[in-house]
């Protein structure tokens, strides 16, 4: 480390500012895309600090790419370490750090200065909370390694779902230089649990990544069945989404189709994603093959259940967990308290109510103690995809206006 120059002519206020917009293209956390779905919780908003954006990477949807021209730097890691500590314990509701960077000269050299960075909030600035850590594209493994002693998770980015798109909008990475390190990080957090210590975590606990939709051109029934194959094979506590945006033209790839993916497509797969990890869906069951799309107008689990109108009303009070989580409307927390209750009196629609269930979707779907209160709609798929619709629609203005008075 000794031999390495590090430069920046800009005040630590202009060096934040520029890190906000480069960490603009990097998702260590929940999206705002992802707020309010259901089963996330409250998204975690981890502050994102970047070890240098003078990357030799041309990515054509990055703005730190080499071929754009803007102001770069490259931090001492002994004084980013210490700009990170006093970010995270600024804000009392920071959950902690995010220490990311572009690829400067190149990976190895690049994840050396990450892991020097670690080591200093760790060991030197003895910061106990948490930090999540990126991996290169093609470290060496013992760098991994070493990032993975001191970070709580790791993650490398996948970005799109072919092996051939990094050649359309990153022609420097490589299936290979992506999976490698994937598949690392999942064998060395395996092998850690199954080696725990009485004297506590030695390795990263979790892995992530990050997939970019629209930039092949793919349908969403491509991008379930990525998602499902990676939570499987390597164990990936999230899959992160972010709309693909190719809007000013890159030197270099002058033949890519401009592209501003709608953020309405990835709240949806956000949606989906919880689907498919909390309630028990499969990529089959959300995306189909005649319906490979998810919808704008209507949330994930409400277009399945009008495909599958048969199974319903479905009857509250003998219901199992598993057919309670497939009625819109209904989540993870008010099928548990349906089931609780159930126990002590019979539901019925006012009990409902006073359980928190918002009856505006469910009532649609469901008989309480043999009563249907949801009108002529059930039967007429048209009418019903209508009002879902206007549910919908209800529910995104009153999203809205929650957060203009916030």
């Amino acid at each position: 480390m000794a031999n390495i120059k590090f430069h920046s002519d800009m005040s630590p206020q202009e060096q934040l500012t520029l890190m906000a917009e480069d960490a603009q293209f990097d998702l260590a956390d929940d999206s705002d895309e992802g707020a309010g779905v259901v089963g996330l919780g409250k998204p975690l908003k981890v502050p994102k600090v970047f070890v240098s954006n003078d990357c030799i990477f041309n990515c054509a949807y990055c703005g730190c790419r080499a071929s754009n021209d803007r102001q770069r730097y490259c931090h001492d890691p002994r004084k980013l370490a210490r700009l990170s500590v006093d970010i995270a314990e600024s804000a009392a509701k920071t959950p902690g750090i995010f220490i990311t960077s572009s690829i400067v000269r190149n990976a190895d050299y690049t994840q050396e200065l990450i892991v020097e960075t670690l080591r200093v909030i760790r060991e030197e600035l003895q910061y106990h909370g948490y930090v999540h850590a990126k991996i290169m594209p093609g470290a060496d493994p013992e760098l991994i390694w070493r990032a993975g002693r001191y970070a709580n998770r790791l993650s490398v980015n996948i970005e799109t779902v072919r092996s051939d798109g990094y050649a359309r909008i990153a022609r420097q990475k490589t299936k290979q230089n992506i999976l490698s390190p994937m598949g690392q990080i999942a064998d060395m957090i395996w092998s850690e649990k199954q080696n725990q210590s009485r004297y506590g975590r030695r390795f990263a606990t979790s892995q992530t990544t990050q997939l970019m939709a629209g930039s092949y051109g793919e349908d969403d029934r491509t991008i379930m069945n990525l998602s499902e194959a990676l939570y499987r094979k390597y164990r990936l506590a999230r899959v992160y989404y972010t709309p693909f945006q190719y809007v000013h033209p890159a030197k270099g790839y002058e033949e890519l189709p401009f592209t501003d993916t709608p953020k309405w497509r990835v709240r949806r797969l956000y949606q989906a994603d919880r689907l498919m990890q909390l309630y028990g869906f499969t990529p089959d069951e959300i995306t189909p093959l005649e319906q490979p799309n998810l919808e704008e107008s209507i949330d994930p689990k409400c277009s399945w259940a009008l495909r599958h109108l048969d199974m319903f009303p479905v009857e509250v009070n003998t219901a199992d967990y598993e057919t309670l989580l497939r009625i819109p409307g209904i989540g993870l927390t008010y099928a548990k308290r349906i089931l609780h209750t159930r126990r002590q009196c019979t539901i019925t629609h006012a009990v409902l109510r006073k359980l928190g269930v918002s009856l505006a979707r469910s009532i649609y779907f469901i008989t309480c103690n043999g009563k249907y209160e949801g009108g002529p709609y059930l039967d007429q798929d048209g009418r019903l995809r209508m009002k879902m619709i206007q549910v919908e629609g209800k529910k995104t203005e009153d999203d809205l206006a929650r957060n203009i008075q916030v």
